[in-house]
């Protein structure tokens, strides 16, 4: 079964924007795995605009002390700064069980893009062997939505990597729009691909319990989901039990 790794960015937002501890992420962290959440995910940004660096380390101890997996995003290609001592770093000190890296810059408002692997890959390569050094499965944020994205997804192996999470934001308003057989196809066509060259596929951005089921079905091989801004959107409505176990149902399916 797909697993499901919950981001709990949303909530350091929210924390943030008042100040103070409250609502606490570790403690919703914790209530996302009561619930039956296989994992937790956060991406910190260099700007501290949601998950600190002190986040990562409770979240680290919480996920270790409850066996389950932690995902930590980032750029390793941004230079570290007050309050932020750069993702390798980060991956250093609390060793997450998946390092996934994310070409995001301090302007973009979400993760937007995946990474091209003809133009990056070798400059990416000493960054997964220095994580997979740290014993970190790594995953590199991959494009489906062009062809170039799709065709370049073997490099990834090429470096060494575990992984390549599929950036869903295009299939994610492909279904929306109500265009989403065609979307759906070139994502099928890209996990295919990154199979076939050994690498695991995860998924992620803009998925939600209303496209996730159609996903599934039709993209194969799906390993991890990573699901933050639409399950704690949905949570505020529904409540966290409630919304993990709306995804668990769909997992199961």
């Amino acid at each position: 079964m797909t697993v499901l790794s919950v981001n709990v960015n949303k909530i350091a937002v929210l924390r943030n924007s008042r100040g103070g501890d409250e609502p606490s992420v570790v403690a919703a962290a914790s209530a996302c795995l009561d619930a039956g959440a296989h994992g937790i995910t956060v991406h910190p940004r260099p700007d501290a605009r949601h998950i600190r660096a002190d986040d990562v380390h409770a979240l680290s101890e919480l996920t270790r002390r409850r066996g389950v997996e932690f995902n930590l995003e980032g750029n390793p290609f941004a230079p570290a700064r007050d309050g932020y001592p750069g993702f390798l770093a980060l991956c250093e000190s609390v060793r997450p069980a998946q390092a996934t890296l994310v070409p995001d810059g301090d302007a973009q408002l979400t993760s937007d893009h995946g990474f091209d692997f003809v133009r990056d890959a070798q400059s990416l390569r000493p960054y997964v062997d220095a994580l997979k050094a740290m014993g970190c499965r790594v995953s590199l944020f991959a494009d489906a939505h062009t062809a170039s994205g799709r065709e370049g997804i073997g490099h990834a192996a090429v470096i060494g990597a575990d992984r390549v999470e599929l950036y869903t934001g295009p299939y994610a308003e492909a279904f929306a729009d109500g265009t989403v057989d065609a979307m759906a196809s070139q994502f099928a066509e890209a996990a295919r691909r990154a199979m076939d060259a050994g690498l695991g596929v995860n998924a992620g951005h803009d998925l939600s319990q209303a496209n996730l089921g159609y996903f599934l079905e039709h993209v194969p091989g799906i390993l991890e989901v990573s699901i933050g801004h639409a399950l704690i959107g949905e949570a505020i409505y529904q409540g966290i039990d409630a919304t993990i176990a709306a995804y668990m149902r769909i997992l199961a399916k």
